[in-house]
């Protein structure tokens, strides 16, 4: 089959969606030589220069889908049903699909869009669902407008694609997904994370004004993410006179300035230290030097820091919420994201328990390692042998 993968998100901003699209399309530019499908990147035209680098010298093409459609009527596609019932003109992603031969489409990211091909797409959690209350998904319209294209997008979908046994449930539970039109692979290690790293001096400590111990907290600032209860954990971690830093990079969502009137209230301003956005080389270099990663966040757990941390030797504190216990294992001490007692409690145990520390790091090594993004696009491409056979038969 001719497959075009689409990509949504490539800007290192994006967070989370930029990695998992980047780590996926090299592994599959490293492994589609093998394949007997054919393959064409589609991304939006920003993006085509370094889609394009990205995937140079591997035989993949890469094609920009630009956009005809108005916002609102992409809009009123994603979610008015009427609307798709009677509109005519081919989408977008089609009118590219019929120029280049392209027979399926791979969503890469978790965006929904509007096709007529069969298509392969991706899920990370359905927090509007199982967390409702968060303003980012329900505020604004945001709960009508996630439940109205997750309906259609992931009931239309040939394969929905989830990380865990405890997302497959909820695909079934939220919106009757057969459950034979699941597919369920692992969250992957980004190869960053596992790849040996030549020994670089990057002074990451001095240049931000870090004080040893910190904990790292890699997040953009939505209010799932849970900064709060981590500073008033490192609030209770003072008042017990363990000093201990908390650093948190990532690009504001809009909570940010109510995580810095907590620290400020709590009294620990100058242990909490808000960088922003950072560069890969120096995520590198701060998870190295953190006593710990604590990824506390309500919702998951097919996020990417822990695993990175596991390939990083960095000892990881974590939220036990549903899945977190088939994604993570043994490799993390679980807290409870509500009770800054217990995550302060889980992190004082890690910086100073060092038969723990061993512990985490060996088993997070391991874990690491047990899903990559090879392993992941290969399970894309075995799907794709299977259904090549039904695929054939229509033009």
């Amino acid at each position: 089959m001719h497959v075009g993968a689409v990509v949504t998100e490539f800007r290192a901003e994006d967070g989370g969606g930029f990695t998992f699209e980047r780590e996926i399309l090299l592994a599959l530019r490293e492994i589609a030589s093998t394949s007997r499908h054919a393959f064409t990147v589609l991304c939006p035209p920003e993006a085509l220069a370094s889609v394009s680098e990205a995937v140079s010298g591997s035989g993949l093409n890469a094609a920009a889908l630009p956009r005809r459609e108005s916002r609102l009527a992409r809009r009123a596609n994603r979610e008015m049903e009427f609307v798709r019932a009677h509109w005519s003109r081919p989408a977008d992603i089609d009118r590219v699909a019929s120029q280049l031969g392209i027979q399926f489409i791979w969503f890469l990211n978790a965006q929904p869009d509007r096709t007529d091909l069969p298509y392969l797409t991706v899920v990370w959690d359905l927090q509007h669902r199982a967390t409702p209350w968060f303003p980012e998904v329900s505020a604004k319209g945001q709960w009508d407008t996630r439940e109205a294209y997750h309906r259609w997008f992931l009931r239309r979908a040939t394969r929905v694609v989830t990380g865990t046994q405890v997302g497959r449930q909820q695909l079934i539970d939220f919106y009757q997904i057969v459950p034979d039109n699941i597919l369920v692979l692992p969250h992957p290690t980004p190869a960053f994370a596992t790849a040996s790293q030549p020994a670089v001096q990057n002074h990451v400590v001095e240049r931000f004004g870090l004080q040893k111990p910190f904990v790292l907290y890699p997040a953009q600032f939505w209010a799932h993410k849970n900064h709060v209860n981590l500073v008033m954990a490192i609030a209770a971690l003072a008042r017990g006179g363990h000093r201990v830093g908390a650093v948190l990079p990532g690009s504001d969502k809009g909570n940010r300035p109510h995580v810095e009137k907590v620290a400020q209230r709590e009294g620990v301003a100058d242990l909490v230290k808000f960088p922003g956005f950072v560069t890969q080389a120096d995520l590198l270099a701060l998870y190295r030097e953190a006593a710990a990663l604590t990824y506390v966040s309500w919702c998951g757990p097919e996020n990417f820091p822990p695993l990175e941390a596991f390939g990083l030797g960095c000892p990881v504190v974590a939220s036990r919420i549903p899945g977190a216990d088939e994604q993570l294992g043994d490799a993390v001490r679980f807290c409870d994201p509500g009770n800054p007692d217990d995550i302060a409690a889980a992190i004082r145990e890690v910086l100073t328990d060092e038969g723990l520390q061993s512990r985490l790091v060996d088993a997070g090594f391991r874990r690491a390692k047990r899903f990559t993004p090879r392993d992941f696009a290969i399970g894309v491409l075995d799907f794709l042998d299977t259904f090549e056979v039904i695929r054939r038969c229509w033009p």
